[in-house]
């Protein structure tokens, strides 16, 4: 990976690292080291020895040895350090000169149109790979633009430490998110509600700018979506947001609140599935169990919990904390 990043490509990289190992080496001598042929070699070595990575022995100049790596990398370190440095100084000029003109958008200006799926896709991943705290985002069917496992920027995102809030709309369950995925994302370090409904799609990065995308059920291919930047519309945004998310149903995925009871991972997955409305059999169908293993398990809850319905089961759940959340908050 070092190599590359200092410019190398795979095949030099892989000649210099072999070169390194070795004393001295012929084109022939290396050509079996890295999986070559005699030409090739001696091609690659031409290319080490123009860059200053290889030079040719003293004493049989159809042989050649390894330039320390320290000398070798050393200045071209430090200029990449340099560039970095350049670009960091650069890039925060740009953002500068961008928050600047934000300020004056007019109103004609606070909203930009992006049209098709495969530009959608692509400002999608931009903002995720860009973000820098916290993103936020409605999940309402159908899926048209990009499923959960296709979003591989959201995993990096999440890796490197961004907040994210994802709020499902039930319907999701049915489509495109199983339990699994969302244990998955939850043991990532994501934050997961579920709700009954959702007005709109939404993607909020930083609380900077949103991506309302516009479905169109009659043709993919024209599906567009509202570019939303810094404005009294976008406040408007992360507000509907939060009022969306303090009402929903937290997901909650393994039984830390349940100390001394006995109560596993799936007793816990039944509750909250229960919790936002789904039927028992909808509940074993998304747990691949059978219907009679939900209900004993839900009268084991509803005995613990020591009440005789279900509803009593919610409230008692969030009474007891079992549930995360505010005491007496069971759900939206």
């Amino acid at each position: 990976m070092v190599l590359d990043v200092l410019g190398l490509s795979s095949e030099e990289g892989a000649a210099y690292r072999a070169l390194v190992s070795m004393a001295s080496a012929a084109p022939t001598e290396l050509a079996a080291e890295v999986g070559r042929d005699e030409s090739e070699a001696a091609q690659l070595l031409g290319v080490l020895e123009r860059k200053g990575l290889a030079a040719r022995s003293v004493g049989d100049i159809g042989r050649f040895v390894a330039s320390p790596p320290a000398t070798a990398f050393g200045a071209l370190l430090l200029q990449r350090q340099n560039e970095l440095r350049l670009a960091e100084l650069e890039l925060g000029s740009l953002t500068e000169l961008y928050r600047a003109a934000s300020a004056g958008r007019g109103v004609a200006e606070v909203v930009d149109v992006i049209i098709g799926v495969p530009a959608l896709r692509q400002r999608l991943e931009q903002l995720q790979l860009g973000a820098r705290s916290e993103v936020m985002t409605f999940v309402k069917a159908p899926v048209a633009i990009i499923s959960g496992a296709e979003n591989t920027a959201e995993d990096a995102a999440v890796a490197r430490g961004v907040r994210y809030r994802v709020l499902l709309e039930r319907a999701m369950l049915d489509e495109d998110v199983d339990i699994d995925g969302i244990v998955a994302a939850h043991d990532a370090g994501e934050e997961i509600r579920i709700t009954e409904s959702l007005p709109l799609k939404l993607f909020i990065v930083d609380r900077e700018i949103a991506i309302v995308p516009l479905i169109s059920s009659s043709d993919v291919a024209t599906t567009g979506a509202l570019l939303v930047h810094q404005s009294g519309l976008l406040d408007a945004l992360v507000a509907l947001f939060e009022l969306e998310w303090a009402a929903a149903m937290e997901v909650t995925t393994s039984p830390d609140g349940f100390a001394g009871t006995g109560v596993d991972d799936l007793d816990v997955q039944i509750l909250t599935l229960l919790l936002t409305g789904l039927t028992d059999q909808a509940v074993a169908g998304h747990l691949r169990t059978s219907l009679r293993t939900v209900q004993r398990r839900v009268r084991r809850l509803m005995d613990l919990a020591r009440v005789q319905t279900r509803m009593q089961l919610g409230y008692q759940a969030a009474r007891l904390g079992w549930l995360p959340g505010e005491p007496g908050r069971c759900g939206g």
